[in-house]
């Protein structure tokens, strides 16, 4: 499949097409909006089903195969978050915080972007380990405890502790890790009894969410102006560097194309749930303006229309050299 159907393949999906519907209910000035118990039921539903299902799928993987990619995921939730905020802490010349903000957010991965990235790859015919979803709560914690630390060991202060608190109690972590020891406890017969509601609606529950986003990012738009051209370069080149060592960790670990395609979409996506509130929590000096509408407005939408693609690509050259 060449680049050009791959791209045009994640354009027309359905997914990417609802969240194009909302950032342009946004910007015509629409009256479509999600209330924000809707938008939480919709992200409750969505990570309780990747945890449930993941867990099912590790409960029949053998630890043969589990220890290199979980390696590999560790790696990239300790080395990420590092090169990024001295990235933007020396060329970029962000503030201590801001830079570690913004490090925390790209080191953490996208709940949602993930499953975008596991969609396309079955779409492609090149289906993912199944054992992924135990890999995205894996990802989801080490960047931001990461990034918190390096903020408080130089400016000397700052709670570290209540930012690591808000990521172990947050719902992000909660869901996948609960939805992953339940998946795996019950395991695939006491999972039968639930996958007419977890499996089946999945993707239109996913559909949905992403309408919401879309009106949340287009809100955002505006703020592009003021985040100036380094943090746009950041928020589109960041993702393919992430994206491609993600990738080739993924086949290190012996991972298949489109394993590897999906790790290299996680360590290219930037968190907007579970760092957000850490950051709020540990690093209230921060600029919301930077991490929300990099992490929002310019990588989620990149990664959703075009990235996924692009790492796929990565992905499969990287495996078929």
């Amino acid at each position: 499949m060449s680049a050009l159907e791959l791209v045009e393949l994640s354009l027309l999906s359905p997914m990417v097409l609802a969240f194009v519907l909302g950032a342009a209910a946004r910007l015509a000035k629409s009256d479509l909006r999600f209330p924000e118990p809707v938008s939480t039921i919709l992200s409750v539903y969505l990570l309780f089903a990747i945890g449930l299902k993941g867990g099912v799928e590790l409960a029949k993987a053998p630890l043969a195969t589990l220890w290199a990619p979980t390696l590999a995921t560790l790696v990239l939730g300790v080395a990420i978050p590092l090169w990024c905020y001295a990235l933007l802490r020396h060329p970029g010349r962000f503030s201590i915080a801001d830079a570690a903000a913004l490090a925390a957010h790209y080191g953490s991965v996208s709940a949602v972007t993930f499953t975008a990235a596991v969609t396309f790859v079955d779409a492609v015919g090149t289906p993912a380990e199944t054992f992924l979803p135990a890999l995205v709560a894996i990802l989801e914690v080490p960047a931001i405890v990461i990034a918190l630390l390096l903020a408080r060991r130089s400016l000397g202060q700052g709670s570290w502790r209540a930012g690591l608190h808000e990521v172990l109690t947050g719902k992000s972590i909660f869901l996948l890790g609960g939805g992953l020891l339940i998946g795996a406890i019950s395991g695939p017969q006491g999972f039968a009894q639930v996958q007419p509601f977890f499996v089946d609606p999945f993707k239109g529950v996913l559909a949905l969410f992403l309408l919401d986003l879309g009106t949340l990012a287009a809100a955002r738009f505006g703020d592009l102006r003021k985040a100036g051209p380094f943090l746009l370069a950041f928020g589109v080149l960041m993702p393919l560097v992430n994206g491609l060592a993600g990738a080739w960790l993924g086949d290190l670990a012996g991972l298949s194309v489109g394993g590897a395609a999906v790790l290299g979409t996680m360590a290219a996506s930037a968190s907007y749930i579970a760092a957000p509130a850490a950051v709020r929590a540990a690093l209230p000096e921060a600029n919301p303006g930077y991490y929300l509408t990099a992490s929002l407005a310019i990588t989620f939408p990149f990664n959703l229309v075009v990235g996924i693609p692009v790492y796929y690509r990565m992905a499969e050259w990287l495996c078929g050299r």
